[in-house]
């Protein structure tokens, strides 16, 4: 499945999966057997360890979280993992992908209300301005996700204020906002065995 991970190069003609749909390898393109449900769940929690970038104790944390929060437990737990601030950073375009994004925060690269986050886990809250520091609005990394921030679109409750290099978060975000092929269901069946 693509999962836009190589951040603008899943856009153009050069993105692997388009060019080879199959497995790497030798016997890449035989069939294999069908997968039992443990297996589809296994999949499809490590799918959204890795569209996210978080490693296995930090994963099991949100959904620990989730589960103590009120409402549907899967959706809560998509909206934790789109609230933290490196994913939002990528969602606003400062970031072509999510590893650039974590990275410009652990460097110090965005203020949040006017104060300096460099925790790439921390959760933003409605009505929470990020905006870049104003000596890294210069960089040339930036400048260039946010020009291509057009073609991969801002999502409905993040509002962008692209000349100020400035977004705020309007409302939480819910599961439609979300487009991401995640089936969170089966992410909390694997866990509540």
């Amino acid at each position: 499945m693509k999962l836009f991970l190589k951040g603008e190069r899943c856009y153009t003609d050069k993105c692997g999966y388009e060019r080879r749909s199959y497995p790497p390898g030798q016997h890449g393109q035989n069939r294999r057997r069908k997968r039992s449900d443990y297996g589809e769940q296994l999949r499809e929690k490590q799918k959204v360890k890795r569209i996210y970038g978080i490693a296995e104790k930090q994963f099991r944390g949100y959904y620990h979280k989730a589960l103590r929060m009120p409402g549907v437990t899967g959706n809560t737990l998509i909206q934790l993992l789109e609230r933290r601030l490196d994913n939002v950073v990528y969602r606003m375009g400062f970031a072509s992908d999510h590893a650039e994004a974590r990275q410009l925060v652990r460097h110090g690269h965005f203020t949040i209300n006017g104060k300096k986050v460099n925790i790439p886990s921390y959760l933003v809250r409605p009505r929470d301005v990020v905006q870049v520091k104003e000596l890294s609005q210069k960089i040339a990394r930036i400048n260039e996700a946010l020009a291509a921030v057009d073609r991969r679109g801002v999502p409905g409750w993040i509002q962008l204020d692209k000349e100020n290099f400035r977004g705020a978060i309007a409302q939480l975000p819910s599961r439609e906002d979300v487009t991401l092929p995640i089936r969170e269901q089966l992410i909390i069946e694997l866990y509540s065995k």
